[in-house]
């Protein structure tokens, strides 16, 4: 079997771990790359050893015919555009998160997938790591009984990034829809994806991103500046009602005033409830008594290898025909999450989802 020729566009930070997962799938060839930066699409290439450089996707997509699939890693507001230009021009993709800007061109991502017959899958990492696959199995044991509230976490004391992440018009938001998008989809996917059916938020711009704390670099994006635009949210918190009756509690935070950056899912359920933070700790009751049990098999999430597992499963998707477990039903499900959080944050109401 001919491996499969693949491209990235956007050669940003994240395309780092979509071609080394490329790289390592003894199935899929790294072909070409695309960016409108013409010396970081350079520096790829040489990095890389890529030498089908483009600085236009269109013309990419006429040039290479032979090309079957492709992985968007631009920034939020180019993906629904790069994504159906290459559906339309009859690849498979992979998008990294969040799906889009909203979700509209969420939907719109979805019908150009359906009417090329290609594959789009949505790059929720989260659902490739060691930790969900465990929690995975304690769920579907009937381990926890009916999981029936929930709270996902992602919080940052001082952890804006920067660059194209603090420009609305870029992002499409802040720690929501860049570091929310990652615990909601998690938690969301552990509880059987179900329907969301109400949402009521509210988001917060009170210490921006704080470019006068001294030393801070941890969370630096690349090309960051002084003159970086900074006008999204820094706290986003949301309620989120599924049509069982299930309950989803968000908080997410580019800075707030707290003691440690916290990232943390918890399950609630009638058997025994779980903290995943970041091992995994389970809580229920033996002989009567309460008890808490700690696994003594690692789950504290191990980043090595965890987009590996993602583009290994794009690629089996797309070779073997395997059902993708991230689909473009469950990206436009998201980015409406995503959306009636922002909308009852401006309107101070609860959004009822059809």
């Amino acid at each position: 079997m001919s491996k499969i020729k693949v491209a990235v566009i956007g050669t940003g930070s994240i395309s780092g771990s979509h071609i080394n997962g490329y790289i390592q799938d003894p199935d899929a060839e790294l072909y070409a790359f695309c960016d409108i930066n013409n010396e970081q699409l350079k520096a790829a290439g040489e990095k890389y050893g890529v030498t089908r450089l483009y600085t236009d996707m269109d013309e990419m997509l006429a040039a290479l015919p032979e090309l079957e699939a492709v992985s968007v890693c631009t920034w939020n507001s180019a993906h629904a555009q790069c994504a159906i230009a290459a559906l339309n021009a009859g690849k498979h993709v992979l998008c990294e998160k969040p799906m889009a800007m909203n979700a509209n061109q969420a939907r719109a991502m979805k019908e150009a997938a359906e009417k090329s017959g290609k594959l789009l899958m949505i790059g929720f990492v989260r659902r490739f790591g060691n930790d969900c696959k465990i929690l995975k199995e304690f769920i579907n044991a009937d381990y926890f009984g009916e999981i029936y509230y929930a709270k996902a976490t992602y919080l940052r004391r001082c952890g804006n990034p920067g660059g194209w992440f603090g420009d609305k018009s870029r992002s499409g938001g802040g720690p929501l829809i860049d570091l929310g998008v990652h615990v909601i989809d998690l938690v969301r996917y552990l509880m059987g994806n179900l329907r969301p059916v109400s949402v009521y938020g509210a988001t917060f711009r009170k210490l921006g991103d704080r470019k006068h704390i001294k030393g801070n670099t941890a969370y630096a994006a690349a090309g960051k500046s002084s003159e970086d635009i900074c006008d999204v949210e820094d706290l986003a918190t949301a309620m989120i009602r599924f049509e069982n009756g299930a309950v989803l509690s968000v908080e997410a935070s580019f800075s707030l005033n707290i003691k440690n950056d916290e990232g943390k899912i918890e399950l609630f359920g009638t058997k025994a409830g779980a903290k995943l933070n970041p091992e995994l700790e389970l809580y229920s009751e033996t002989n009567d008594y309460m008890t808490n049990v700690q696994l003594t098999a690692p789950t504290v999430l191990d980043f090595n290898g965890l987009f590996e597992n993602e583009i290994d499963h794009f690629v089996d998707c797309i070779s073997k025909g395997t059902p993708c477990i991230s689909p473009a039903d469950d990206g436009v499900t998201l980015m409406t999450i995503l959306d009636a959080i922002y909308e009852s944050a401006q309107t101070g109401h609860e959004v009822i989802l059809a």
